[in-house]
Parts: structure tokens; sequence; C-alpha cells
């Protein structure tokens, strides 16, 4: 069998990362989420250096610091699904974000996150 390509390989990452939450459009249809799939998580996320979880903690402080409410609560739920960070864990971050990118900022994501926490629950008691 051939090698997989950049795509192939960066969309089973992107499977690995989201947990299969997140739908990544058909390849060949955006241009933006093939470089994606390509760059970001075929040569960026698989590099050793740093393991899934250092690299989450890495992306939930910088959109903790943007304010990015949607986007904090998929990578805290992907977080919680991969068990990478326990929930104390995530509102751990939110507290030690709070001194760094201010209160009115990190505010903004309590009640995301502790959506998030609560649906995570909620599919595992089933």
């Amino acid at each position: 069998m051939a090698e997989k390509d950049r795509w192939e390989r960066g969309y089973e990452k992107f499977q690995q990362v989201y947990c299969g939450d997140v739908v990544a459009p058909p390849r060949g249809t955006n241009d933006f989420f093939d470089l994606m799939m390509e760059n970001l998580f075929c040569d960026v996320w698989t590099r050793p250096q740093l393991s899934q979880r250092d690299r989450r903690l890495v992306m939930l402080g910088a959109i903790a610091a943007l304010g990015e409410q949607m986007t904090f609560g998929i990578q805290v739920k992907a977080a919680l699904k991969n068990d990478e960070l326990t929930p104390e864990q995530v509102r751990e971050i939110l507290i030690h974000m709070s001194q760094y990118a201010g209160y009115p900022r990190v505010a903004g994501l309590i009640a995301e996150t502790e959506g998030k926490i609560a649906e995570v629950a909620k599919e595992r008691a089933k």
C-alpha cells in the first residue's frame, strides 16, 4: 500500500485531536482547510518535541488570552474527551489565565467551559 499523503496524515491527526467532534470539509473543497490539514495537523501537531496534551495547553492559553469562547469550548471538550485534562485542571487554567489575560476576558470563558464539562460528563454517563 502506498504511503499516506500529507493531507491524509493530517486528517488522521485532526480526527484524533478533536475526537471526531469537529467536521472538516471534504478534501479539495476549501483551500484553507486543505492547507491546515497538510501543515498544522500533518507537520506541527505530529512533532515529537511536545505531547498532544502540551500542545493543547499552549493553545488553550493563547485562545484564553484572545477570549475566543467558541474555540476555547471546542478545545476544552476535546481535552476532556482525550483524557488530557480533568475538569479541575481546565478550571485551573481559567484561574491562571485570568492573571495574565485579565478577568473580563477570561470571565467570558467560564460558562462555555462549564457547559463543555457538563456535555462530556453526560456523554460518559450514557
